[in-house]
């Protein structure tokens, strides 16, 4: 597939991607449904995953010289088979260093590297970007007649119980099933290697804030000083969906790095309430960004031959929380900010390595020697000894 064309950042706070031709051209139909998403409330995260999406779909109808409202079914079938085929681009790496085989698993946390070829949730995720992106152009009577992306003819939910709770399932035709796995949270002697990597004091606290908060990346990244409340042990997130102000426990570890580090950087930054709370080690003091607290998670995992990710973080907090009996589900749903509480439900299954030490237990106690009955009583033990030939007594 030929690489042409480019997602642009431009300087719009509404709608701050475009979609380029290899000329330079802004595509206007996606400029136009991205600041309808915009319009809709979606945050600029979503518009710019939306925006790379529509690039790959345009890429394809570039390459087989098919208009956009000219498209047909045919066209989107072939796009999400090349989707779920194509192998990915080669990431660029510093001092041509090779990282592991795409697929393979990790031998210490169990977790498979990224595969050579885009996901299930890639190719469920560009489905429903094209649908909707020619559901809403044919609403404003654009684009083809017929919606290259056709909804399922099956009735979901048509023989639904009302007794139990509602199920998703899939609208578009070309979606597949995604297998539903178990969140992987780090165990803890893992976890105390992984913090004993850090050797500062603001990837410290960083550490013990996440796994204590349960909070995302961007929102512990966006963190300012005035919705740090120390006294109350709380912190103040902008939460994802709802974009609201959440105040959420911490840990008091946490709040002892956190001080401590702010005690090495006094003086250096801004000390005003909107002033970021992580900066940047080197010199000159910046804003800590998505990408660069995530290189100091990937210089620790180079360090232990790990493979974990930001988000396993958030993983590891809810588990825990979960796991404790004396804190209700609720509760837990309320802290890392769940729609559902069916999604605080995943963290309640075993864990795996739980599952595989019960089931190790189980195969030693059936390999140990099981000790002969004892007699009834009244019967002397010389006599069963000269009989039976064991010690009894």
């Amino acid at each position: 597939m030929p690489r042409v064309g480019r997602v642009a950042d431009v300087d719009d706070q509404l709608v701050p991607y475009r979609l380029l031709t290899s000329g330079g051209c802004e595509v206007e139909p996606v400029t136009d449904y991205l600041r309808e998403m915009a319009g809709r409330g979606s945050p600029a995260t979503t518009l710019r995953s939306y925006a790379y999406d529509l690039q790959r779909w345009f890429r394809f109808l570039w390459a087989i010289d098919v208009a956009w409202d000219r498209a047909e079914r045919v066209d989107a079938r072939d796009f999400l088979l090349w989707v779920s085929h194509a192998p990915k681009p080669p990431r660029p790496r510093r001092g041509g260093r090779r990282g592991p085989a795409p697929g393979s698993v990790n031998r210490i946390t169990g977790k498979a590297s990224p595969g050579a070829t885009l996901s299930l949730a890639s190719h469920n995720h560009n489905e429903t970007v094209g649908r909707a992106f020619y559901d809403y152009h044919a609403g404003m009577g654009r684009g083809p007649v017929i919606n290259p992306f056709p909804v399922s003819n099956r009735r979901p939910q048509a023989h639904h119980n009302p007794m139990l709770p509602w199920h998703r399932q899939r609208t578009g035709l070309y979606r597949r099933r995604q297998p539903d796995t178990i969140p992987r949270a780090i165990q803890d002697g893992l976890f105390n290697d992984l913090f004993a990597r850090m050797d500062n004091d603001r990837d410290r606290a960083l550490l013990a804030m996440f796994v204590s908060t349960g909070v995302r990346a961007a929102e512990l990244l966006g963190l300012t000083r005035s919705r740090v409340n120390v006294g109350d042990q709380l912190i103040g997130v902008i939460r994802k969906g709802t974009r609201a102000l959440q105040w959420v426990p911490a840990s008091p570890d946490a709040l002892v790095w956190l001080r401590c580090y702010q005690q090495q950087i006094r003086g250096l930054v801004p000390t005003g309430g909107n002033a970021a709370v992580w900066w940047t080690l080197r010199r000159p003091l910046r804003p800590l960004t998505y990408a660069a607290c995530l290189a100091v998670l990937r210089r620790a995992n180079k360090a232990l031959g790990t493979n974990w990710t930001l988000h396993d973080m958030r993983h590891t907090a809810c588990s825990r929380m979960a796991q404790d009996p004396a804190m209700p589900l609720t509760d837990v749903q309320w802290v890392m900010g769940h729609a559902r509480i069916t999604t605080t439900q995943r963290y309640m299954n075993p864990r795996q390595e739980e599952v595989i030490a019960r089931a190790k237990a189980h195969f030693a106690r059936r390999n140990e020697p099981t000790p002969p009955p004892l007699p009834a009583a009244g019967y002397r033990p010389e006599v069963l000894q000269a009989l039976l030939g064991g010690p009894f007594g």
